[in-house]
């Protein structure tokens, strides 16, 4: 990015109208952060991959829970232990539009039998984490739709949100793309935000001051990835400040993976690999589903990779910058569990579209009543 372009984005922002200037300092935008971005981004082909050495993960780093039924139990134990004490908050990522179920708010779509997504994290929380902390991480397009949903819904007890941060799209050139509405197009950018969202609000410095120890974090869309006792107890006891569940890849399955970068386990997502790491040779991948040590996401100080997504619009082009968070795997030591993802004990039940809804109702259903979330 050339001195002139650097110039004229910024006097493109300074020229910015009041409002969404004001809407853009809500959610944490910093122009001067952003230019600098896009100069150390711009002009140049993106570079999204990982320096280091790549190998696949050793056994020790991908565990199955445990069988046998007298330790399941004494981790369940625990794990409803720390439930009825409230030192387990459950985040749901809920900053996300439904776009292939008519551009609704993805939590707010029925998931089963008149209830909605959020609906049955309410009652998860309610029915199974004994009235635990539930936080919604939403996002400019979802946040005053949800606030709106939880002012009035009966079960919205011990509930607070939270909002993710505002970007703005960029043209291939680095001036504010602006489509066919000639108005600059702003987008959220990215689950990354989370650590430094949750930071801003408060909540998490607050549940730790109280005695908070953990925190389950979760897609809105993934109603298999409920609060489990026997997950928090294991989790406590292999004493790593992240657990990661992963599930068995299925036909051509692609996602995030569990892999080494130079002997560290982390997620790495496939766009990162190097050419020369097959990502089939790892037969499981990541549900983004973390177990997180409260304390440890609280004092979380790490340096954020900005990745360069070019995206299409009719026929133009634009790039916007996203973080994963999934990247504190490489900050944090991490532990992956093999969970599963088929019949009541699934706990992998992604809905990305309509059409996946409709195959997923009766899992959805079944899931939901076989842990008491639902009534039978």
């Amino acid at each position: 990015m050339t001195a002139p372009m650097k110039e004229a984005l910024a006097a493109e922002l300074a020229a910015l109208d009041p409002a969404l200037k004001r809407q853009l300092d809500h959610h944490a935008f910093d122009a001067t952060w952003f230019v600098g971005l896009a100069e150390r981004n711009l002009g140049r082909e993106p570079d999204n991959q990982v320096k280091g050495q790549v190998e696949a993960p050793t056994d020790a780093d991908v565990l199955d829970l445990p069988s046998d039924p007298a330790e399941r139990e004494a981790l369940i134990r625990k794990g409803e232990e720390v439930l009825r004490a409230g030192q387990c908050a459950l985040i749901v990522l809920a900053g996300g539009m439904a776009t292939r179920m008519g551009g609704v708010i993805k939590a707010l779509v029925e998931a089963v039998d008149g209830h909605s997504f959020l609906d049955l994290r309410l009652r998860e929380v309610e029915r199974v984490g004994h009235g635990c902390p539930l936080w919604l991480m939403t996002s400019d397009a979802t946040d005053e739709g949800l606030k709106q949903a939880l002012a009035g819904h009966p079960e919205a007890k011990n509930v607070a949100t939270f909002s993710q941060n505002l970007s703005l799209r960029l043209t291939p050139e680095g001036r504010l793309f602006r489509g066919e509405s000639g108005q600059p197009q702003s987008h959220a950018p990215g689950h990354g935000d989370l650590p430094e969202a949750l930071a801003r609000s408060g909540l998490l410095k607050q549940f730790v001051a109280d005695g908070g120890k953990l925190v389950l974090i979760t897609n809105v869309d993934n109603l298999g990835a409920t609060l489990d006792p026997l997950l928090i107890g294991w989790h406590l006891r292999h004493g790593k400040p992240i657990s990661c569940e992963v599930v068995d890849k299925v036909g051509t399955d692609r996602g995030g993976i569990p892999a080494r970068l130079d002997g560290r386990p982390v997620i790495l997502e496939e766009f990162r690999l190097p050419e020369s790491f097959d990502p089939t040779s790892v037969r499981v991948f990541n549900t983004n589903t973390f177990w997180v040590n409260a304390r440890a996401l609280l004092e979380l100080d790490m340096p954020w990779t900005y990745f360069t997504v070019t995206k299409q619009h009719g026929d133009q082009r634009f790039i916007q910058f996203e973080r994963l968070l999934g990247e504190i795997t490489s900050h944090l030591d991490t532990q992956f569990v093999r969970v599963p993802r088929e019949g009541a004990e699934s706990r992998f039940l992604p809905v990305k579209d309509t059409a996946e809804l409709e195959r997923r109702r009766a899992e959805i259903r079944n899931v939901a009543t076989s842990r008491e979330i639902l009534s039978a």
